[in-house]
């Protein structure tokens, strides 16, 4: 027998990353320092100008910059130190992360909450420790969730189905094949952040008393966005007393870090017993928890914040269409571009970079399908109409100059 050749592990990692370039989707991240009190605007250390204007951040209340944020991160820290101590069963959980519990589980309405490192493991820990109590569950799943849902219902060991995009109809002929005696979580997202659609959420709850099914709700685009107190979607359509569990995120309209679900004692109490994901890990620092803290407050108090974020959205996308860019449908505060082809996207937001100090991240498969590759703007309530002028009129620029190309060219 002749001797085998040895794995040629470099050869293979070299190779993965390879065909991402020949797909045109290699993402290089953008090397920026963001420059406190200065919102949206920050350092590039990349290529093009010193100075760039952010307009795809997350941070879409500009929460992460707030003064009063961050001060009351900085006096967490002089208290307490910069690390938890441990995990939240040994030593690490201090005063805040109490306080900011309490906090969630009013916002939602809800009994009590349990604060995760980020929504990622809330989505991915919850789900999967759900399934686990209910011998024979059945999740039904919205084709368009989040990689950390999927992630949870794949490691749950549940039956699943999955159901088309916000289609009530399909929805219950799925249900209509399950027992109703049996278990069923159906899991879905408010505010789809790639598309900027929302959810039939009273639709799928009166779906879910009919066939004796749990809700569970994930609220991380749409937390201190929307509602009277930023409870979210579910709390702007009066529907979040009929959601099993609520689930959100603290670094997105809060502009800390860290994720969270909120429902009733029991089931929130049976999570943190048992959740992988909540338990082998170090729980949150005091200064992202005080700062989340009082950023959750303060949404909760300034209602003003969220109004003027959607009329910042509505504006950007009358301009767009106006200026006859291919703007795509959406009813939220996502505002979508179409490009379709990831080299495209790639050439048009380089050049949107280097030429005007717009930073504009492409979008493209896996978060999107391929085809559907665009640009995602997120306007807040810091971009201003000169800021947008000036971004429309380099879109057009880049969408003349940079033409439509064959993406599967090699």
């Amino acid at each position: 027998m002749g001797k085998e050749r040895p794995m040629q592990y470099e050869q293979i990692f070299e190779n993965v990353v390879s065909d991402v370039h020949k797909e045109g989707r290699y993402r290089v991240f953008a090397d920026l320092e963001r420059i406190a009190g200065e919102f949206p605007f920050a350092r590039n250390h990349g290529a093009g100008p010193d100075r760039i204007t952010v307009w795809c951040s997350n941070d879409y209340l500009g929460q992460g910059q707030n003064p009063q944020i961050v001060e009351a991160g900085k006096r967490a820290m002089s208290a307490m130190g910069t690390g938890a101590g441990g995990t939240r069963n040994i030593s690490g959980t201090h005063h805040l992360l109490v306080e900011l519990e309490h906090e969630l589980a009013g916002l939602h309405g809800k009994e009590a909450a349990l604060v995760f490192t980020s929504g990622y493991v809330s989505n991915s820990a919850t789900l999967q420790t759900l399934a686990k109590f209910l011998p024979g569950c059945t999740i039904f799943s919205d084709e368009l969730n989040h990689a950390s849902m999927i992630e949870g219902i794949r490691h749950s060991g549940a039956a699943k189905k999955i159901f088309r995009h916000n289609d009530l109809e399909h929805l219950e002929s799925l249900l209509q094949q399950v027992p109703l005696n049996a278990p069923k979580i159906i899991a879905f997202e408010s505010v789809y952040s790639m598309d900027g659609d929302v959810a039939p959420i009273a639709g799928i709850c009166d779906l879910a008393d009919r066939y004796n099914a749990m809700t569970y709700l994930d609220e991380v685009h749409a937390v201190g966005l929307y509602g009277a107190k930023g409870g979210g979607k579910s709390e702007e359509l009066d529907v979040a007393r009929r959601v099993t569990v609520i689930e959100g995120t603290l670094a997105k309209a809060f502009g800390c870090l860290g994720g969270y679900i909120s429902g009733s004692e029991n089931l929130v109490d049976a999570v943190r017993c048992h959740a992988p994901g909540f338990i082998f890990t170090t729980s949150l620092p005091p200064a992202v928890a005080g700062a989340a803290l009082e950023s959750v407050r303060y949404l909760n108090a300034h209602p003003e914040l969220r109004d003027a974020h959607q009329e910042r959205a509505s504006r950007l996308k009358t301009l767009l269409h106006e200026a006859g860019l291919p703007v795509m449908p959406s009813v939220t505060h996502i505002v979508p571009v179409l490009v379709g082809c990831p080299r495209r996207a790639k050439q048009i937001t380089d050049f949107l970079m280097t030429r005007h100090g717009i930073y504009v991240q492409p979008i493209n498969y896996p978060t999107v399908p391929r085809g559907t590759e665009r640009l995602r703007l997120t306007p807040s309530p810091f971009h201003t109409d000169a800021l947008m002028a000036r971004l429309v009129a380099a879109l057009q620029e880049a969408f003349r100059i940079h033409e439509a190309v064959d993406d599967r060219a090699a």
